[in-house]
């Protein structure tokens, strides 16, 4: 059983692509970038406590707050179902593919059969659009042509799975309640927003006062990891290709506003979109000396990434400074 008339869209990020999946299946085409920007997922974390072997780099907002934003401002009827049941969270799914609607689902990615790098990420998305006795047939990011396989037993413990940033076998679908509100709206609030939130963290390590202390805490790498090439490399690696888009989500920040630069004729987005065209250019810079330093130990590339960190804390906040003023 296979929704027959559905087709994968193409993206980076794990999130945005499964919201563009059920978007574009019930009719809505919206770029990669705007579903990002709309959704309010620009951020920063540094996130590190005893019970972590390394700290952990994050460049958006929290899992699910993207999904959540973006369906509030394009004003969709989002359902969501958690279950602590492997047969309810099955029989939700099921029951949606029967009526032709793709489902959303939140992974735990090291269970899934197509992912060859088997690392625990208890936040990742994928769409289900079809299923027979042994396997599920989905729409993932990375993925050849978007769609993949995987057996029914991996997926249930993809679902199922425990951990730091998992849910009870999470799916949600999106409903079109009637004709989508009018955009320039909609981006707007949504720049105020997330400049706002990135601006004032409810904690220091997180948004523009986190890549501060990011700069400081690279330093401090060394006496902190127990493998410091397998820490820092796999720290490079996932700042740019796990799903990122690269330059740790500013290059789809840097689309979007220049994306809405475009729509609102508007010069102080045009600078921001100019402004996060070096930043993301600083970002690959830093996740280049956290590579050099692991793969060399030279611990003189991770002084240049402190360095580099610190100014990219200013330059970021500039940037958000100027478009809380738009």
């Amino acid at each position: 059983m296979r929704i027959e008339n559905f087709a994968p869209y193409q993206g980076e990020h794990c999130e945005t692509t499964a919201m563009g999946n059920l978007l574009q299946h019930a009719g809505v085409q919206l770029s990669e970038p705007m579903l990002f920007g709309i959704g309010q997922g620009f951020g920063f974390i540094y996130w590190d406590s005893k019970g972590m072997d390394f700290p952990f780099i994050g460049g958006r907002a929290k899992p699910d707050e993207l999904s959540a934003s973006l369906a509030s401002r394009l004003q969709l009827n989002m359902k969501v179902k958690e279950t602590s049941s492997v047969t309810k969270a099955w029989q939700n799914v099921q029951s949606c593919i029967e009526q032709g609607i793709p489902v959303g689902l939140k992974l735990d990615s090291y269970y899934l059969d197509y992912f060859t790098n088997k690392i625990h990420f208890a936040a990742h998305y994928a769409v289900i659009y079809g299923m027979d006795d042994e396997y599920a047939y989905m729409s993932d990011t990375g993925q050849q042509g978007g769609l993949v396989t995987t057996r029914l037993s991996s997926l249930a413990m993809a679902r199922n799975a425990k951990g730091s940033m998992s849910s009870r076998n999470r799916s949600f679908t999106l409903e079109l309640t009637g004709d989508l509100p009018p955009l320039l709206p909609a981006i707007r609030s949504s720049i105020l927003n997330n400049a706002h939130d990135y601006l004032n963290p409810p904690i220091r390590n997180m948004g523009n006062k986190g890549i501060e202390k990011m700069s400081n805490e690279i330093l401090k790498w060394p006496a902190r990891s127990k493998d410091l090439e397998k820490d820092l490399c796999l720290t490079a690696m996932l700042m740019e290709k796990a799903g990122t888009g690269g330059a740790l989500f500013r290059n789809l920040y840097r689309d979007f506003l220049k994306e809405c630069a475009e729509l609102l004729s508007n010069s102080k987005i045009e600078k921001a979109y100019l402004l996060f065209t070096e930043i993301a250019l600083l970002w690959n810079s830093v996740s280049a000396s956290i590579d050099n330093a692991g793969r060399t130990g030279n611990q003189l590339e991770l002084r240049r990434g402190s360095e580099l960190l610190s100014d990219i804390a200013q330059r970021e906040r500039s940037a958000m400074e100027l478009l809380l003023t738009i």
